[in-house]
């Protein structure tokens, strides 16, 4: 094979990576770097302390706040009247209006409805 066709060939597989290596997000590269020697940087230390620093005095927290309870009030529990309230009869299970009562008990001339 001559070197013309070695030529297109190599042309052709490295076009052919670089494609791959696109697609791929990789970034392909030649490096024609001359190597130089590592500079040294001296490390940066703080300085040094030859006294104790002078001490820090917080004064204490106050003393918590506590509260008395409030005191516990005991009522008596309601009374349940049967019977007439205003325009409502309670009979110990609900209120009835005074039409229903009549019209549900009979009497003043109510009638079923």
């Amino acid at each position: 094979m001559n070197v013309k066709g070695l030529i297109g060939i190599g042309i052709a597989l490295s076009a052919g990576f670089a494609c791959e290596a696109a697609m791929a997000h990789v970034s392909v590269g030649i490096n024609l770097g001359v190597p130089v020697a590592p500079v040294y940087a001296a490390p940066v230390y703080a300085a040094p302390v030859y006294a104790a620093p002078a001490p820090v005095y917080v004064a204490p927290p106050p003393p918590p706040v506590v509260y008395q309870p409030a005191p516990v009030v005991v009522a008596p529990a309601p009374a349940i009247v049967v019977g007439w309230h205003g325009d409502r009869y309670w009979d110990g299970y609900r209120y009835w209006g005074r039409r229903d009562w009549y019209a549900h008990h009979g009497g003043y001339g109510y009638r079923h409805w």
